[in-house]
């Protein structure tokens, strides 16, 4: 029935057949209503269900966001110049800047991808060379270093993605699982008796870096006057190559001969006198804290390895920023700092636990004068001696009170951020920076094994910290 005949029921006079259809109006209005309404609930159902799924589709990543490989974690780059901004956060260390009404703030070293601030040194020193034409990639080449551990796995770790070879020396009685990472990161791990400084064996992974390209003298074959070394511009690093091509006083890199441009090469990094630890500090390490703390910075803490880089740029930011040295036992940098001296007593024959410096604490401290340590003098306001039972006793506070697990020298470098706030009277928001440079986890051995403390007689006592910074009776900080 077509919709104006129906219409045209409606006027009929018989009253049965306008109340049946008024009957089948009335219900097929009701039906399209319906229909209606449960099209409009699908949509609505539906849009809803997209709308959920919107919020929960993970975020789509911007082409800079994604880090290329593990040196990509540790440096950023914007375009032209390669900038080494590892951007670890600043961490407050609550329970002690509540304590002492300041804001203590840790540079969390420890999570750069080979766990210390150790990469931004590795990185800086490969890529340098890389630029200078003194390393290319996957040529079999190898880097040699001398380290307590922290900087060998850096390098070790930052080779393996770049395409070197690694042979670590390091001292006989460091922690265990340094060797451990070391050699999982595929590096030949040689350990050795550490000698004085002016023994002929000494610098035994410059050595090796040398025989490295003397492949005659191995081999017994004629040329063995002919010098393999590079021409590297620098006094402390060296680079020997493997290729016959070289002369007599030193070959210079030639971007046309092949043969000298792939064959493996030996790299000694020398941390301790390669400007590149300086730069990698100044140019990335003091920029980020600078920028983190939107330029107020009272004081800056830390060991030796950072404290020349990242202070000089703290320094020329703010000339009245206090930089101070966190030195450990037995090493000779407190005395260099406060009376103009190299030495310590503990250095006397016989009385020392270790061959090197005598400390539980690993990775900071040392008995000479290198490059970066002439650079930061000039810098240094003043100097901690930290104990072995005060850093043992501060790391187990830290666990106790804020849940973080650090290692030696983090916990050497806040001691030293105590003793300085309680010297300088500070209690009025005043901030400190220092650098919390590796976690516990490359220390279990030693420094976290109470056995090995007890039997080196090093007391394992909290109340050391809890002494040094509670508050007199009159609400100052204790006496020092």
């Amino acid at each position: 029935m077509k919709l104006p005949d129906f219409a045209a029921l409606l006027h009929l006079p018989n009253p049965a057949i306008r109340q049946i259809s008024y009957g089948i109006l009335i219900g097929f209005t009701l039906s399209l209503s319906a229909t209606s309404l449960a099209q409009y609930w699908r949509v609505r159902k539906r849009e809803e269900q997209l709308e959920k799924q919107s919020s929960l589709r993970p975020i789509e990543l911007r082409s800079d966001e994604v880090l290329h490989g593990v040196t990509g974690l540790i440096e950023a780059s914007n375009g032209t110049v390669n900038k080494y901004v590892g951007n670890t956060p600043l961490v407050r260390i609550n329970s002690l800047s509540d304590a002492l009404g300041v804001e203590i703030l840790g540079k969390a070293e420890f999570l750069n991808p080979g766990g210390s601030v150790k990469d931004r040194v590795a990185l800086r020193m490969i890529e340098d060379a890389e630029r200078q034409g003194l390393l290319h990639p996957y040529t079999g080449s190898r880097i040699f270093e001398g380290t307590v551990g922290s900087t060998g796995i850096s390098i070790a770790t930052i080779a393996k993605a770049r395409g070197y070879d690694t042979t670590i020396i390091m001292p006989d009685d460091v922690a265990e699982e340094k060797v451990k990472a070391l050699q999982s990161l595929g590096a030949d791990v040689q350990r050795v008796r550490p000698a004085s400084i002016i023994d002929k064996k000494q610098n035994m992974a410059r050595q090796a870096a040398v025989k490295f390209g003397r492949t005659d003298i191995i081999e017994g074959t004629e040329g063995a006057d002919i010098s393999h070394e590079m021409l590297t511009g620098s006094a402390s690093v060296v680079v020997t190559t493997t290729s016959s091509h070289v002369c007599a006083e030193g070959t210079v890199d030639d971007p046309q001969d092949d043969e000298l441009l792939s064959k493996p090469r030996g790299f000694f990094a020398d941390q301790f006198e390669n400007r590149s630890n300086f730069d990698a500090h100044y140019e990335g390490t003091g920029p980020e804290i600078w920028r983190q703390t939107n330029g107020k910075v009272d004081a800056f803490i830390s060991g030796a390895g950072t404290i020349a880089g990242t202070g000089r740029y703290i320094k020329s930011m703010d000339e009245n920023v206090k930089v101070i040295l966190a030195d450990p036992e037995g090493s000779g940098l407190y005395n260099k700092v406060k009376y103009g001296v190299m030495y310590d007593r503990k250095e006397a024959e016989g009385t020392k636990r270790r061959h090197q410096v005598d400390t539980v604490v690993e990775g900071i401290g040392i008995n000479r004068m290198t490059n970066n340590i002439d650079l930061a003098l000039p810098i240094i306001d003043d100097a901690y001696r930290i104990t072995d039972a005060e850093a043992v006793a501060m790391s187990r506070y830290l666990v106790q009170h804020d849940g973080l697990f650090l290692g030696s020298s983090s916990a050497c470098n806040l001691v030293a951020c105590v003793k300085l706030i309680r010297q300088m009277g500070w209690k009025d928001g005043q901030t400190l920076v220092t650098i919390l440079c590796d976690s516990g986890s490359r220390h279990y051995s030693k420094f976290w094994n109470d056995d090995y403390l007890r039997r080196a007689n090093i007391p394992i006592d909290r109340t050391i910290i809890e002494d040094l910074i509670k508050p007199s009776t009159n609400g100052s900080t204790a006496a020092q």
